[in-house]
């Protein structure tokens, strides 16, 4: 016998990635601020919050046509295909820089998939996670604006420009919303290229003495609780957000990369940490050997080196406007309880940022 419509009165959300780092909060977010979430992720371990009475788990492998078809199906049997919105956070992601047919195969095509079985249903807003990457980079001093130049260098911002041209082109008529998100931190770090720079410091690692950029650049970073906060005020206000709009999510102003190896060092041991220019000829060339040694374990890649000058500082004026948001955090502030978790229990630290 087949289930009936959910007699709940909540308005339902898919959440796909929902055991992510940030699908897992907000799924419990949602179903807190009221609706019946149905998490959609792969079998096996981690889980969405499925002991959540309002967080129902959906096995769903976005590469697989035949798994996103049946969970639909699912969600369809349960809700009458009534549906509030989409939140899509599934993704592929690798920070080698490599490129890899996971990229087409799960976030591009998986988010077709995802599309075209949800025009069997209706639903008033799909939210994609996009990345403030896809952006070329603004000059120190200045500012991104959503509608700045689109510039992806790598394989991995380049897939989610690529997605967000497919809903916006293949699907014009979606009430979609797209969240350029800066660099997700949390209270013990998990964004790796600040997680990556800690480790570097704290293990007194030759190579964290050199730079091959602009010492002033940085990166808009952005809290966890945050980012789960956006995105969740994201669908609280479907209604008042027109189709196609991009926002960006970060806090405005980053710190440089100089500032944080100050800080870095002086919380660690006690004095500023030395940092050199590099000449970026010769700072390949040492990211290439060192990549050779380790067996490819090494986590500065060559391509990097060409965008140690980038710099992503964000105008969050929209998002102010639209979803009366803006960060309570700052990577300013939360630096030391980073740094605070990693001295009091180094093994711990390095296990919750997925290090050796």
């Amino acid at each position: 016998m087949s289930e009936q419509p959910t007699t709940s009165q909540r308005p339902a959300v898919i959440v796909t990635g929902s055991t992510g780092m940030l699908g897992y909060p907000v799924c419990l977010r949602l179903a807190e601020a009221g609706y019946q979430v149905f998490g959609f992720d792969r079998v096996g371990l981690p889980e969405p919050p499925k002991q959540h009475d309002f967080v129902r788990d959906i096995q769903c492998d976005m590469a697989d046509s035949v798994s996103v078809r049946a969970a639909m199906e699912k969600v369809h049997e349960l809700t009458g295909g009534q549906l509030a919105s989409v939140v899509h956070m599934a993704a592929y992601y690798d920070f080698s820089g490599e490129d890899s047919n996971l990229y087409e195969k799960v976030t591009v095509n998986g988010t077709d998939r995802l599309l075209n079985q949800l025009e069997d249903f209706e639903y008033e807003q799909f939210v994609f996670t996009s990345t403030m990457l896809i952006h070329k980079p603004c000059e120190i001093g200045e500012r991104i604006r959503e509608d700045d130049p689109l510039e992806a260098k790598w394989p991995y911002p380049q897939s989610k420009l690529e997605t967000e041209r497919l809903i916006r082109e293949g699907h014009p008529n979606v009430r979609s919303v797209f969240l350029r998100i800066g660099g997700v931190y949390t209270d013990y770090g998990r964004q790796p290229t600040l997680v990556q720079q800690i480790k570097r410091i704290y293990e007194k690692d030759f190579q964290g003495h050199f730079f091959p950029g602009d010492r002033d650049a940085g990166q808009s970073a952005v809290h966890l609780d945050d980012t789960v906060e956006a995105i969740v005020r994201t669908v609280e206000r479907r209604s008042d957000i027109e189709a196609k709009t991009a926002m960006l999510i970060g806090e405005p102003d980053p710190l440089s990369y100089q500032t944080l190896q100050d800080r870095i060092g002086r919380e660690l041991h006690g004095k500023e940490w030395s940092t050199h220019y590099v000449p970026s000829a010769l700072a390949k060339v040492g990211a290439a050997v060192t990549d050779v040694v380790q067996r490819g374990g090494s986590f500065i890649k060559p391509f990097m080196i060409d965008m140690a000058d980038d710099h992503y500082a964000l105008d969050i004026s929209r998002a102010k406007e639209l979803l009366d948001w803006e960060p309570h955090h700052s990577l300013s502030e939360t630096l030391s309880t980073i740094i605070g978790q990693l001295k009091s229990d180094p093994e711990a630290w390095y296990r919750k940022n997925g290090l050796k």
